[in-house]
């Protein structure tokens, strides 16, 4: 073949390998775009709701949120264990779009919400709080009245008669006992405090129940405030020979040692799932219309009947607004749907989950919010 014609034919296929390439630059670049285009989209879209309060049923929700951000990138859930008083009042200044109570909102509460917007309110989750204590003794049980004369400072060393009628068995140290508490407006204290209430009227008349409480202990020089469950614990760990109380899921992370408590039917059990789902199971619960949150008595779940009934149990509830901007209270919805439903699934060591009739409840009241 000519040279000349060979060169052409080189040239001419060169050229040809030119125009693939930038052709092919192009594509490259245009698909690049795209996705970066997607990218961008995909972030712009993204939707940031906010919720504070209770430290109780923190761990969960930290759990479903890390759970539910696999399947939907689109909603991004942040949440601020603070206290259940702390709380209500983030959603109530509307700082947070919901915000979690361990006992349900009081109605002068409530009537304070009602001037701002239409509140919701609904359980979606059980837990128990546990008695945590700090000394050398392996097991160790104690019953309501005696538990209570602890926390007024009444019992003041770990051999006390009245502990010791009870673990007879127990080498107990002749040591003061150094009580642990919440210092902030606390769900958990409410829950306790409760307890405490129905179990001993010495306690009742003297100090109360609340999320805010005065412990005669601390006159006493051997009562201490911890900011939080997490607080509670932190304290708690450096302190030998004490006693505390914490949402179950916090003593069970951190391995620290539960009392054994007495229960209605006279059996010394410690919180567990079993426990927790007995003593729900045991009571005649009313759950209210989420529009009318306020009406749900907390006693109704304390010291419940049964011989495996663990007797400090309690709902963590929820606070909407019915009406929210549409793309928030998309988000909003689809959260807490799936929170109740395949959420359910992602329970953690140290709850318990709702009983189908209570998640009903919660389901038809998310259904029914509404976007402006």
């Amino acid at each position: 073949m000519d040279k000349k014609y060979i060169l052409l034919g080189i040239h001419s296929h060169v050229t040809r390998m030119r125009k693939v390439t930038v052709i092919l630059g192009i594509l490259a670049t245009v698909v690049l775009l795209g996705c970066v285009s997607e990218q961008t989209k995909d972030v712009r879209e993204q939707i940031k709701i906010y919720g504070s309060g209770a430290s109780f049923p923190a761990p969960q929700i930290e759990n479903w949120i890390y759970e539910f951000g696999k399947i939907n990138r689109n909603v991004i859930v942040e949440y601020a264990s603070k206290g259940s008083g702390a709380g209500i009042n983030d959603f109530k200044s509307k700082l947070v779009h919901f915000a979690c109570t361990d006992p349900p909102v009081k109605e002068s509460e409530w009537l304070e919400l009602e001037k701002i917007g239409k509140p919701i309110q609904f359980p979606f989750i059980v837990g128990a709080v546990a008695v945590i204590y700090n000394l050398p003794v392996e097991e160790l049980k104690l019953d309501g009245e005696t538990l209570a004369k602890i926390f007024m400072g009444e019992i003041e060393y770990w051999d006390d008669d009245a502990i010791r009628s009870l673990n007879p068995n127990a080498n107990l140290p002749h040591e003061k006992i150094i009580v642990i508490h919440r210092s902030d407006s606390s769900g958990t204290t409410e829950v306790f405090t409760t307890y405490l209430s129905i179990v001993s009227e010495d306690f009742k008349s003297k100090v109360g129940a609340g999320k805010l409480v005065d412990w005669p202990v601390d006159k006493l020089g051997r009562g201490f405030g911890g900011k939080g469950n997490e607080g509670v614990s932190a304290m708690f760990k450096q302190t030998p020979y004490s006693i505390a109380y914490v949402e179950l899921a916090y003593a069970l992370h951190e391995k620290f040692k539960i009392v054994s408590l007495k229960n209605a039917e006279g059996y010394f059990v410690k919180p567990s799932s079993e426990t927790i789902t007995s003593a729900i199971s045991a009571t005649s619960a009313f759950v209210p219309d989420p529009s009318e949150g306020y009406k749900e008595d907390l006693r109704q779940f304390l010291n419940a009947n049964g011989e495996k009934s663990y007797p400090i149990v309690s709902f963590s509830h929820v606070l909407l607004w019915q009406n929210y901007p549409e793309k928030e209270a998309k988000a909003i919805k689809d959260f807490w749907k799936w929170v109740l439903t395949d959420g359910q699934k992602y329970i953690i060591e140290g709850y318990a989950p709702l009983p189908k009739e209570i998640t009903e409840i919660g389901l038809k009241a998310v259904e029914g919010i509404r976007g402006e």
